[in-house]
């Protein structure tokens, strides 16, 4: 059996959304089972005991989403 999943959140990037029962959307700096850090997008309760799925970018891939998105908006 697995071991228990360890994360630290290394920084708070932002919070793109809260529903209504205080769960937000954030995009952090998390470090996984004590590898490096990536960015991450997923709902996490208020105190942070409890996440949603999330997705998980290197630095690479998260430039090349920004730069998707820069297109969207521009067309």
């Amino acid at each position: 059996m697995a071991g228990a999943l360890q994360f630290e959140i290394e920084e708070t990037v932002g919070v793109i959304s809260t529903n209504k029962s205080g769960w937000k959307r954030e995009l952090n700096l998390v470090s996984w089972n004590g590898r490096p850090a990536k960015f991450d997008l997923r709902d996490w309760a208020p105190d942070h005991s409890k996440m949603g799925k999330g997705l998980t970018f290197t630095n690479d891939e998260l430039d090349q989403l920004r730069q998707i998105l820069n297109e969207m908006l521009t067309n």
